[in-house]
């Protein structure tokens, strides 16, 4: 049909007598270049900014109906009598298949068969296919019951939310369904058409040698490429979404002015870079008009004045960034933040400059070398007194543990404290444990939980109560434990599925919802179900604090973390503790399980976590969720996923600690900005993150605390059980199920570990609530030790009475 004839056609021609030039055969007249030139005079504006001739394929249309029904048989002879190219599925999995096939797919219509919810689900579907790449001009269609458009328009309503474009009455006739797909291609197709060519100028853009900004008609940066990031010294998440007045320290009432009446702007500006060093560069600006007459965005182009000087106080500059010397921490921040040198410890009078010609010799380059050659410069042109001192902090950076903790000494009349404390932060096979509070350490044990296959829920109250309960998965307060029930002990793809479509995890990995919630069946199904804390309850409890710090962070305007940095931390949250059967690493090591001999006694278990989570993502395509990732994109993914997980071993706690405060600081009141944002400092923010979110029991609720609490001691309980029944070395000789106060146990960590780590963390996202649950934790800890209440049976009676007595669950602010 002359209907579907290819742009190709289109043929420029010259003017005949009659003055007519010649016309694309083409009926999809998809940019206003397809009229006769003589019948509507074309514009300046139009000669200087041509149009882009759009693609025009032959149409492919995807059906997935769950039957040859009628309406199905409609739709083929109405796609046949279109010269449509037509594909035919049964299932939600194959649409996505056939979508997804490099060959075949990437089809212009999708029609879904939306009457039979049971057979297709057909909001899972649209949400899957707007999740796999390349869909974002798809067109998708879904058929529904007449009664649904006479009833209630919900239905519809979420349909269209879940990325459908248009919702279709079924009809067994031919005709109707003609007219219906030359609506939708008319109306709907060719204009994405139109849209998809803004791809290729986009990516020209991009890598374009000059840098361009695209504002709205206030000035305010819609688009900016990546040569824009060179001369601003920018991020391009930096740029994008902020007024020109914020980037440049001259008025820019001049651009506006001139362009407002529709004139080019030719001038200089200076940016404000963020080395705080002052740049002029040439600026032409040009008025484009998208809707209606007046301007409605503006191109700007950027060319650097000149190459920018290295300033003559770099050096200066460079040592003001450095953190403040501190005394290496001993297991309280609060000696960081009041350290100070002993100068008396350290070398001797007779210590002489560092050479610089000896580090300049070095073949390779380490931030640490560079830092002492800037001091060797100081040192060239300071005091004889000055030059000793930086002697002494040269000697100090020169120390290969720059940042390694010494455990600050525990008061001996606290044992439980001691055991647990000193526990944590010592590695290895000895008496002592090498693990984690809360989530790193374990034996190996065969088995794991049986294969639960795919999760439904049938429509009942419990159905409701967990839609109603999701809603709240952002909150502080939510509560794990009831959907804990809810699920049957299989939180984690719910809350998972739920997180990762709030945080855009889905486009941002460029992977159907499918392929996420199989991978989330996969990976809960290695947590072992047996263990009291360490299941897969755990794991939704930490990928949903995690959740809510990227929130805050978010809310906070903090552009440390891109949509990749989110779904790669709820990724590693997620998977953080999988395969944990509730045994230390000290444990592992001390029975010669055969993970520590793999990974040699060091981070056993952390390297054990990594590990399973790609083996096992890697192993099976259908649940791949890094299958659609370039190399590079892949390699960043994992790279952050490893560190995060990493990060959880608590023998490097105060090393990770320590590093964070030294960047990002303690004080709350301080108004200063923060740090550059670069890629050390977000490592530092991942780490402490992930930390926060793997011990943030203790700031959670009292019910929750509790139980946490309850959960872990029953876990220690049992492995000194195992212990005493194997002649193995006891690691926690005071966790003892006949003599333990659970109550100890916790005023220990709190003091120890929690409160400072928390402090810090606080300071940096502003989330006063968690320090506040963590001092009334404290106090009623503390209250319990007092009142005897320390063993499993009393905790067991305390919570019981936390969840009848209605006066226990006031607010905080009541009691604050």
């Amino acid at each position: 049909m002359a209907h579907h004839s290819s742009m190709m056609d289109y043929t420029r021609g010259t003017s005949s007598s009659s003055g007519r030039y010649g016309h694309r055969k083409s009926s999809l007249a998809l940019t206003p270049e397809e009229e006769p030139l003589d019948s509507c005079p074309r514009l300046v504006s139009d000669l200087k900014f041509p149009n882009l001739l759009p693609p025009n394929p032959v149409i492919k249309i995807l059906i997935a109906f769950c039957k040859n029904d009628p309406v199905f048989e409609a739709l083929v002879n109405a796609s046949h009598r279109l010269s449509l190219e037509p594909t035919f599925v049964k299932s939600a999995e194959s649409a996505i298949d056939a979508f997804q096939n490099p060959s075949s797919g990437g089809h212009h219509i999708i029609i879904v068969d939306a009457r039979y919810p049971r057979t297709i689900e057909a909001e899972a579907l649209g949400r899957s296919i707007r999740n796999s790449k390349g869909s974002q001009h798809t067109t998708m269609v879904a058929v529904v019951k007449k009664s649904v458009f006479e009833k209630d328009d919900t239905a519809v309503i979420s349909l269209l939310d879940v990325g459908y474009n248009r919702c279709i009455i079924e009809s067994p006739h031919v005709s109707i369904c003609s007219s219906e797909l030359r609506q939708i291609q008319h109306s709907l197709v060719r204009p994405q058409n139109v849209i998809s060519t803004q791809q290729a100028l986009y990516t020209a853009l991009h890598r374009s040698r000059e840098a361009v900004i695209i504002t709205d008609d206030t000035l305010r940066a819609q688009y900016a490429n990546r040569a824009s990031e060179r001369v601003l010294n920018m991020k391009l998440d930096e740029i994008v979404g902020r007024s020109l007045s914020d980037l440049v320290t001259a008025d820019i009432s001049n651009i506006l002015s001139h362009t407002s009446r529709y004139k080019d702007y030719d001038g200089y500006l200076t940016t404000r870079r963020k080395s705080q060093e002052s740049s002029q560069i040439h600026v032409r600006a040009v008025p484009v008009s998208c809707i209606g007459r007046n301007p409605t965005h503006l191109v700007l182009i950027l060319e650097s004045s000149s190459s920018a000087l290295v300033s003559t106080n770099a050096i200066g500059e460079a040592l003001q960034t450095l953190p403040q010397g501190k005394e290496v921490p001993r297991g309280s921040l609060h000696s960081i933040r009041r350290g100070s040198f002993d100068v008396r410890s350290i070398a001797s009078d007779g210590l002489r400059r560092t050479s610089l010609a000896k580090l300049s010799s070095l073949p390779l380059e380490a931030p640490i070398t560079k830092v002492l050659s800037l001091l060797a410069q100081v040192q060239e042109n300071c005091s004889l007194d000055e030059a000793k001192l930086l002697d002494r902090v040269m000697e100090f950076l020169k120390r290969e543990g720059l940042y390694s903790p010494q455990m600050k000494e525990i008061r001996t009349e606290d044992p439980v404290a001691t055991d647990l404390i000193g526990a944590l932060l010592t590695q290895g096979p000895t008496n002592i444990l090498s693990s984690r509070r809360s989530s790193n350490d374990s034996i190996i044990r065969g088995g794991g939980r049986p294969s639960t296959g795919s999760i439904v829920f049938n429509k009942t109250k419990e159905s409701s109560q967990l839609s109603d309960l999701l809603q709240t998965a952002l909150d502080w307060d939510f509560e794990i434990f009831k959907l804990e029930d809810l699920t049957e002990k299989r939180p984690l793809v719910c809350l998972g599925l739920e997180l990762f479509r709030r945080f855009d995890v889905y486009n941002t990995f460029n992977c159907d919802e499918m392929t996420f919630k199989l991978w989330l069946i996969e990976m809960e199904k290695h947590y072992h179900s047996e263990n009291t804390y360490h299941n897969s309850t755990h794991a939704a409890d930490v990928m949903q604090a995690t959740a809510v710090y990227l929130q805050q962070l978010s809310n906070r305007e903090l552009k440390i973390m891109d949509r990749m940095d989110e779904a790669t931390a709820l990724i590693a949250a997620a998977t953080h503790d999988i395969d944990h059967p509730g045994r230390s690493s000290a444990f592992l090591c001390n029975s010669d399980n055969t993970l520590a001999l793999l990974y040699n006694d060091i981070c056993v278990l952390e390297s054990h976590h990594a590990a399973t989570t790609f083996r096992l993502t890697l192993g099976d395509d259908k649940i791949n969720i890094f299958k659609h990732l370039d190399r590079d994109m892949y390699k960043l993914a994992r790279s952050i996923i490893v560190d995060m997980i990493l990060a959880t071993e608590m023998t490097r706690h105060f090393e990770h600690l320590a590093k964070f405060v030294s960047v990002f600081g303690t004080d709350v009141e301080s108004k200063d900005p923060l740090p550059p944002d670069n890629d050390d400092n977000q490592i530092l923010v991942r780490r402490m993150l992930i930390k926060c979110a793997d011990v943030s029991n203790p700031t959670r609720p009292l019910k929750f605390c509790v139980e946490w609490a309850r959960r872990i001691a029953e876990e220690y309980f049992m492995q000194t059980d195992e212990e005493k029944r194997k002649n193995l070395p006891i690691v926690m000789p005071m966790f003892d199920r006949t003599t333990c106060s659970i109550s100890k146990s916790q005023i220990g960590f709190i003091e120890y570990i929690i409160h400072d780590m928390m402090d810090a963390w606080n300071s940096f996202i502003e989330m006063p609530e968690i320090i506040r649950y963590m001092e009334f934790n404290y106090s009623q800890w503390k209250l319990f030790e007092e009142q005897g209440i320390n063993t499993l049976s009393d905790i067991k009676r305390k919570q019981m009475s936390l969840t009848e007595d209605t006066a226990s669950s006031i607010s905080l602010e009541e009691k604050f």
